[in-house]
């Protein structure tokens, strides 16, 4: 594991944290779950619980709620994994499900419990199961 000056790990002995990459200036609570090859951006926030596989590369500026849960296999168990990209500046509430292969744009926003199956653009707040854009 690569980690970034002033990164801040919460119990991280209570943490499994593969050989990935974080920034600079990034809280990570307990019982976080990240993969080898994940790249976590600077300043990001990751609460307790989340689960993040190998194949999911995360911007600047984001936040993942408790619970957070990411996947990188349609069809477990494949030879190959899909790469899920999260933007700079995200948000993502606690107990939503991203679904493998998945785009969030730049400062979209999820809403907790939602389960993402769809690319998100840019800006947008989507929320529910499956999640659609909001209003």
């Amino acid at each position: 594991m690569k980690y970034g000056k002033g990164t801040k790990f919460w119990c991280k002995n209570l943490s499994n944290i593969g050989d990935c990459t974080i920034g600079s200036n990034c809280t990570i609570h307990s019982h976080v779950w990240i993969g080898d090859r994940v790249k976590v951006g600077d300043r990001c926030r990751i609460q307790a619980f989340t689960f993040i596989p190998t194949g999911v590369r995360i911007g600047n500026d984001v936040f993942l709620g408790p619970r957070v849960t990411f996947t990188n296999d349609k069809h477990p168990p494949s030879p190959e994994w899909l790469i899920t990209t999260v933007a700079d500046g995200v948000s993502i509430g606690a107990g939503a499900v991203i679904l493998p292969g998945i785009s969030i744009g730049k400062n979209a926003k999820i809403g907790a419990g939602a389960v993402v199956t769809k690319n998100v653009p840019e800006g947008e707040t989507w929320i529910g199961n499956p999640a659609k854009v909001r209003g």
